[in-house]
């Protein structure tokens, strides 16, 4: 397996495919890079070298007991960028992933950025406070930090219900997937699973996004159940100068998982007109 090391000496794990312009992929919470496989190998076939890479504390990379900030994983991108020799990349980020990305340019700029894609992203933030009246309440939140703690594998069962939209009518794909959001779950450690939490929820990425002065792609589902869309990628398509906004009609959360043939075509077509 092939690893970077962080600045603090956390092996991060990644893996590297294919020849062509540079595609990187940061995952959402609390899975790890296979769950990109799908885009991974349609993006590669199509002539691009894709680079996913297992967040500190997820995965196959290392398990600190600290250093699970968005400011750190933003360094960590950072490292892997620089160890590669990646120059003109296409940052593409799921869920929490998206907030990773949009956390890089705000720290490092864009003179390693060619374009990026936010899927079902967080951003610009997801908790609700007196500035952000549209977001969701704290208790949300509280109850992700209570299900970690009492019954971890049984709150990753629950929680791929309204993840992969199984509680609808319109629900197409079957119960492996399921299992296997519980089985990539479940290789991330508890104490990053619970720290996420905190940091896809309630850190504001607003400036950020702000610093964004590439072609941005905002990709994300009408039916996202965990990041609703009226409160995140409709607000970033307001805030991003060079964007393009795609609502997936009966989109879930877990797009790349439920939509993988749509968010494959989107983002080779993004990346060819852009």
């Amino acid at each position: 397996m092939s690893f970077v090391e962080a600045t603090d000496g956390t092996p991060i794990y990644y893996r590297d495919w294919g020849e062509g312009e540079t595609v990187m992929f940061s995952h959402g919470w609390p899975v790890n890079s296979d769950f990109w496989e799908p885009q991974m190998l349609y993006l590669a076939r199509h002539g691009y070298r894709v680079i996913a890479f297992d967040r500190r504390g997820h995965g196959r990379s290392g398990q600190p007991w600290n250093g699970y900030t968005n400011n750190q994983f933003a360094d960590d991108l950072r490292e892997i960028i620089e160890s590669l020799g990646v120059t003109k990349a296409t940052l593409v980020g799921h869920a929490m992933g998206a907030g990773e990305i949009a956390r890089y340019v705000g720290r490092y700029g864009t003179d390693r950025v060619t374009r990026m894609a936010f899927v079902s992203g967080v951003p610009p933030l997801m908790v609700r406070t007196t500035s952000n009246p549209i977001g969701l309440p704290i208790s949300v939140f509280d109850y992700l930090r209570m299900g970690l703690i009492s019954n971890r594998a049984q709150f990753y069962w629950n929680l791929s219900v309204p993840y992969f939209g199984y509680n609808r009518s319109s629900c197409h794909i079957g119960q492996w997937s399921r299992k296997q959001f519980v089985r990539l779950s479940l290789q991330s450690s508890i104490k990053a699973s619970f720290d996420c939490i905190k940091q896809f929820s309630e850190d504001d990425f607003t400036q950020d996004l702000k610093r964004i002065d590439v072609p941005t792609l905002f990709l994300h589902g009408e039916d996202d159940q965990i990041v609703p869309v009226q409160s995140s990628a409709i607000v970033c398509a307001q805030i991003v100068t060079q964007c393009r906004l795609r609502v997936i009609a009966e989109g879930t959360h877990g797009l790349p998982a439920t939509h993988p043939n749509i968010v494959n075509q989107e983002l080779l077509s993004f990346f060819q007109t852009t």
